[in-house]
């Protein structure tokens, strides 16, 4: 019997093999988990192919989490398959290439607001969304969440706007935490290290972590492998953390703990 053993759980933004929600959902299904993928826009159809290298996710579910409709629509697709949810992942993020790699005064307050709206306020839309599913969870300790996070205490260069939106990220976990601990559901943030993924390649200057992380990080660091982040997003999902909430768990080898 795997940790996830009889979960249901709902993971967003899987577009390559090599972002980190296709390793997350894949150490789910090797847990026991049930998964569903969901994908947006243009990018379904990339979510689709990927999703044939996870096995048997079903068909993927339609969530552009800037369209109310399509959360709404997404909340009946998912209770159709499942009935409930007792996890689920956030890792959705974007701003527009102004916002990143040109300081602060640059975006105007349009791609500032889209930002804000795809990578920070899309966790409370699907978390109030899912709640009702969520709260129908009997797994050991509830539902949990999780979002994916990049150390939102520091400013990075290049990050600009998207750090900004971390920090704001990690704030909102906090509040949602208090808002739905009552129904047994956890909200935690998973701050990981730079992986070389899809994403990363479109932050400008993402090099400059590449070159200096593992320099940084006491345990060192490998940006090529992400199995410690989903390692750690298991653990965050079954129930062996069910007393951990509102929390940014760092997995980026120490790094954000150095001078």
């Amino acid at each position: 019997m795997g940790l996830l053993t009889n979960h249901r759980i709902l993971v967003t933004g899987v577009l390559t093999e090599d972002s980190l929600a296709f390793g997350i959902a894949q150490r789910a299904l090797e847990e026991g988990a049930v998964v569903a993928l969901s994908g947006a826009g243009r990018g379904t159809s990339l979510t689709r192919r990927t999703a044939r290298k996870l096995g048997d996710v079903g068909e993927i579910i339609e969530l552009d989490v800037t369209d109310p409709t399509q959360i709404a629509s997404a909340v009946v697709e998912v209770e159709k398959r499942f009935g409930h949810l007792d996890g689920l992942v956030h890792a959705i993020g974007y701003a527009p290439q102004s916002c990143l790699g040109s300081g602060m005064f640059t975006a105007p307050f349009d791609d500032v607001a889209m930002a804000m709206q795809i990578s920070t306020y899309s966790l409370a839309a699907l978390v109030g969304a899912f709640r009702p599913l969520m709260q129908k969870s009997e797994a050991h300790g509830g539902a949990s969440v999780i979002a994916l996070d990049f150390d939102g205490s520091r400013a990075y260069p290049m990050y600009d706007w998207m750090g900004v939106m971390k920090a704001g990220l990690e704030s909102l976990g906090r509040y949602l935490s208090r808002e739905v601990g009552p129904d047994k559901i956890r909200v935690n943030m998973l701050a990981a290290g730079p992986i070389r993924t899809m994403a990363a390649k479109s932050i400008p200057g993402f090099s400059l972590f590449e070159d200096t992380w593992a320099d940084r990080a006491p345990l060192g660091w490998d940006v090529h492998d992400s199995s410690a982040v989903a390692d750690t997003a298991v653990a965050l999902l079954s129930p062996l953390l069910r007393g951990t909430t509102a929390s940014v768990i760092h997995v980026d080898g120490g790094a954000h703990a150095m001078g």
